[in-house]
């Protein structure tokens, strides 16, 4: 590993291993390089993808303290730390504690105020162990999740879509009336079946895409608000 510039252009070069393909040499090049990994170390976050979460939260104001909040695929748990904090789940018993029911098919290590289980969102059970976990329906569903990618552009745009589809479905099965989704999807032209069912089952939904996702990357945010609870 080599560093190359001075002052603010210094930048981390990573030399190929020969176990190490040229693929993962460039992501973890990336990795030492971007400033959020490095931010996330030192704020105490799980992920650089809580500030996506925090940029987002920061312009369209979706936590208040007391809600229920629904964390999709949460491992390693950025935004499950995000919401916690800002619904006021950390602090104990009392007016204006909210909560965060996570879940994940991978280990997901103890965080303040969240309760996790491991278990496959699409399990039958799922919807009714999470809302028995927020002791009643939840105010926002978040979802970050990206399906394993293949390496081919249409085909992981596809499984990333069909996941969407997937979340946005199980957040009609918890969801209060008037309640928030949050998930990611990637730009392209399939997207018309999961933004027609959006605007159906919600009175507002918009795309995001905070500073803190890569420039280089596809990914957006799916943002709806108002769920109408079942009413057309």
């Amino acid at each position: 590993m080599t560093t190359q510039g001075r002052g603010r252009d210094l930048k981390t070069r990573v030399k190929t291993a020969k176990k190490r393909s040229h693929s993962s040499t460039l992501w973890l090049e990336r990795q030492l390089n971007d400033p959020y990994v490095a931010r996330a170390k030192r704020e105490g976050f799980r992920s650089r993808a809580a500030y996506k979460l925090i940029e987002i939260d920061g312009k369209h104001h979706l936590f208040k303290p007391g809600l229920r909040v629904v964390d999709l695929g949460a491992a390693p748990g950025g935004w499950s730390q995000v919401a916690a904090k800002r619904v006021g789940a950390p602090e104990g018993q009392g007016q204006g504690r909210g909560r965060v029911a996570a879940i994940d098919l991978l280990e997901m290590p103890a965080i303040a105020g969240v309760e996790f289980v491991q278990l496959d969102f699409l399990d039958p059970t799922a919807p009714d162990k999470l809302k028995t976990m927020l002791g009643g329906p939840a105010d926002i569903v978040l979802s970050d999740m990206a399906a394993n990618a293949t390496g081919h552009r249409k085909t992981d745009h596809l499984r990333i879509m069909a996941l969407a589809e997937t979340a946005a479905d199980f957040a009609c099965e918890v969801l209060a009336p008037g309640g928030a989704f949050l998930c990611k999807v990637l730009q392209g032209g399939t997207e018309a079946t999961l933004l027609a069912k959006l605007k159906r089952d919600f009175r507002s939904v918009k795309h995001v895409k905070p500073a803190a996702s890569r420039a280089d990357s596809a990914e957006l945010y799916l943002l709806a608000t108002g769920y109408r609870g079942g009413q057309q």
